[in-house]
This record gives structure tokens, C-alpha cells and sequence, in this order.
């Protein structure tokens, strides 16, 4: 049996690696590393049997607002969702310790989500990078003295660093969402639409007063519970929006009947995926 590829941004030991294997668990996967979020949304797209996983929110960060604009324009669904808690590490090469450590390199994120920790080691300079587990692998790959990575502890593992501490993140309540994508053909077997029971979707209302009320009070009719609303404005006609809306039910047809209610009063209407959320 061939290995289920994933798509995913970012390389080996990054947070998407830990959400694929956790979300995939006991399956045998090959990941697809991606630079860019684009790249994972053309993988699902393009690829014979690709999925991808994409992180949405993040629960200090807020929304990444740009990967709804990347879900809606690729054409892609969503299939599944894994959160994860996130633990932020330090390490260094094996033979360094804290008296020949310089520089500490991460995300820009990573580096905020550690903020109060760094300020106790004012003595490091903080040097922002593109990745949190690429940091690991360029002071493995490069052999850079004085330089320490902020990631996840698996990334030390993989690039035989040394973690100096687990656990620094300022906020333990640290999550991050992952949606889990697939071709929009491939979509209906592998998550069938009478087991799901939460969905995401994205319409457009025109510029009238009440027109989200009357959208949000049908959905409350027919007892379907928005747990997300999230707002982004169409490029191009100032002061319109599009409105991302996840919803949670039980019955998947009362689920459909709200849709058709709903569907006169937007200009435009799709539902980005439907499936078993936990």
C-alpha cells in the first residue's frame, strides 16, 4: 500500500510535521514540505491523492487571515481539523551551554510566544527567522556556534541539537487550529457528509442594514451553533466583506435546509467543507 502524502509548510520537526503525525496517527504518511501556504493549497489541488494541512488560528495569535483568501481561491475542502498544543523549546549544538550561547533565532511568533522567557536572558540578541524548526536545521546544517533555535523539542531529535529547556512558551494555553484539506472530488469519501458534524463556509452579503442579523437568526432556527466568525474585506469594493463562518450540528440535513434558508439573503454562498470536528 503506497504512503498517504501530506502537504504541508514548513520541513521536518516544524508544528505542521507534529499536527500531520499526530492527526494521522498510525498511519504511514510521506510529507510533502512546502515553503509557502500557497504551495500547500496547489499540492492538494495538482497532486493525484495529496492532502494538505493548513494551520487558521491561533488561540494568542488570532486568525491567519491570509490562508482563508489561499482555502477560498484554491478550491480545495476541508475534510478534518486538528488542534495542537503548542510547547516551544530552546536548543543548541551538543557541545554549547548557556555560557557560549549569543544569538537565539525563530519565527517572529515563536519568538513574541516566548517574549517574557527571552527577557530573563537579555544577554541573547533575538534574531527573527522565516521557521521555527528551519532555525534547528540551519544551526545543525551550518554548525553555527553561539546560536540557539526556539521550536518544538522533536526538532532537536531530528537535527541532534540539545534542548537546554522544554516548555517556554509565556502562555501555556497555546493552540494552534489545523484544517485538513482535499480535493474537492475526493472530498465526499473521504469524509462522508452524514457522519460530519460541523462544516465551514463563506458568503457574501449586500451592504444593507441587518442583513448579518437575519443571516445569524436563521441559523439559531434550525439550531445550528456558529462557533467562528471571521470578516474579511473584498479587495476592490470598499466596505463589502466576506464572512467565514464555522458551524457545529447534529442533524447533517437540518444543517443543509439552513443553507437553503440562508442562501437567498447572499449574493454569494459556498460551503468550504464539511466533516467531524473535535
Amino acid at each position: 500500500m503506497s504512503k498517504k502524502k501530506i502537504a504541508i509548510q514548513g520541513i521536518r520537526g516544524s508544528f505542521h510535521d507534529i499536527a500531520s503525525h499526530q492527526y494521522f496517527e498510525g498511519e504511514d504518511i510521506a510529507l510533502q514540505c512546502c515553503d509557502t501556504f500557497e504551495q500547500v493549497a496547489k499540492s492538494v489541488i495538482e497532486g493525484d491523492e495529496d492532502l494538505g494541512l493548513m494551520a487558521i488560528e491561533n488561540t494568542i495569535a488570532g486568525s491567519l487571515l491570509h490562508n482563508y483568501e489561499i482555502l477560498l481561491a484554491s478550491g480545495a475542502k476541508v475534510v478534518g481539523e486538528h488542534k495542537l498544543h503548542i510547547r516551544h523549546s530552546i536548543m543548541c549544538r551538543p557541545d554549547e551551554d548557556w555560557d557560549t550561547l549569543t544569538e537565539v533565532n525563530s519565527h517572529p511568533v515563536a519568538l513574541a510566544q516566548c517574549r517574557h522567557y527571552l527577557e530573563r536572558h537579555p544577554r541573547l540578541k533575538v534574531v527573527e527567522a522565516y521557521d521555527t524548526a528551519g532555525s534547528a536545521e540551519r544551526i545543525a546544517r551550518r554548525g553555527l556556534k553561539g546560536h540557539a533555535a526556539i521550536c518544538h523539542a522533536d526538532a532537536a531529535r531530528i537535527y541532534g541539537l540539545k534542548v537546554l529547556e522544554d516548555g517556554i512558551e509565556d502562555n501555556k494555553h497555546n493552540f494552534t487550529r489545523f484544517l485538513v484539506l482535499a480535493p474537492a472530488q475526493e472530498a465526499e469519501r473521504l469524509s462522508p457528509f452524514e457522519q460530519s458534524n460541523k462544516a465551514m463556509l463563506v458568503f457574501r452579503l449586500s451592504h444593507m442594514e441587518g442583513s448579518l442579523s437575519q443571516v445569524l437568526s436563521i441559523f439559531t432556527f434550525y439550531h445550528i451553533n456558529l462557533t467562528k466568525i471571521q470578516s474579511l474585506p473584498i479587495i476592490g469594493n470598499e466596505w463589502h466583506y466576506l464572512f467565514y463562518v464555522d458551524v457545529t450540528y447534529t442533524e447533517p440535513m437540518r444543517f443543509l435546509q439552513s443553507v437553503e434558508a440562508v442562501r437567498p439573503l447572499t449574493q454569494e454562498l459556498t460551503i468550504l467543507g464539511t466533516y467531524v470536528g473535535k
